[in-house]
């Protein structure tokens, strides 16, 4: 394979999980580490990605509020956001992590919506404070690193005693066969928290998120009341997520 390719392919995995691995790729690839962490290497130097040990991440999941970093599937995103607006209701509690498409949520609440959101990631409170008629509330802990969202015993004992009405979390990635999962033990210890703290859990994401796994299993499907992608609900696409309880929005 040659190098546009791969670094091609190496790009299109970091835009779509965020965040990815260098001995993951060189499996997917079948070429060794040092390959691929040459490639990463170059891809950052040219400013494209962010080099993280062991890996590299997306310049616009680190910093979302930088006008030069482009979102991947920015308009699909648009479109999840805006869907998962209809199941906010006024006077509710509602509990968010960060990430681009929940920031592009916070982007879009309605002048008219009366809430309290709670959020582990500052850009989310930062973003949501611009309106009046939200109450917004940040269950704070450690800093993670590149991420910024807040992880760690501290924020898992603040959310200990919460219980909301909703729970907003984005998706690494989502399967029928192992739910939702992810490839960094601070954050899967973090969305467990917050799904323990709501009644009902909606899942945002991209389709081109679903079916795939990570390594580190969240949580079940049978614990997700909601699954909101970019696609009508009567897609083809989503006809094995129908036969669940889940409801697709």
């Amino acid at each position: 394979m040659r190098k546009e390719e791969r670094q091609k392919i190496i790009m299109r995995e970091i835009n779509l999980h965020n965040r990815v691995l260098c001995t993951d790729l060189s499996i997917t690839l079948n070429v060794s580490d040092d390959t691929i962490r040459r490639d990463i290497t170059e891809l950052a130097d040219s400013g494209k990605i962010l080099k993280i040990h062991g890996g590299a991440m997306a310049l616009s999941f680190v910093s979302p509020f930088n006008i030069k970093n482009e979102v991947y599937a920015y308009e699909a995103k648009k479109k999840i956001a805006g869907k998962a607006l209809k199941i906010i209701k006024n006077d509710s509690m509602v509990l968010t992590e960060g990430g681009t498409t929940i920031l592009e949520l916070a982007k879009m609440i309605p002048k008219t919506l009366k809430a309290t959101f709670f959020t582990i990631s500052p850009q989310v409170a930062i973003t949501l404070s611009e309106f009046s008629n939200i109450e917004v509330i940040t269950i704070g802990g450690r800093l993670m690193q590149n991420a910024n969202l807040h992880v760690g015993s501290s924020m898992i004992n603040q959310l200990s005693g919460l219980k909301v009405d909703l729970c907003l979390l984005g998706a690494n990635a989502f399967s029928i066969e192992e739910g939702l999962s992810d490839l960094d033990w601070e954050v899967v210890q973090a969305k467990k928290a917050l799904i323990r703290s709501a009644r009902k859990v909606a899942i945002l994401t991209i389709s081109e998120k679903l079916n795939t796994i990570q390594t580190l299993q969240i949580c079940g499907i049978d614990e997700i009341d909601y699954l909101i992608t970019e696609l009508p609900p009567e897609n083809e696409f989503l006809d094995k997520y129908r036969e669940t309880n889940l409801k697709l929005i």
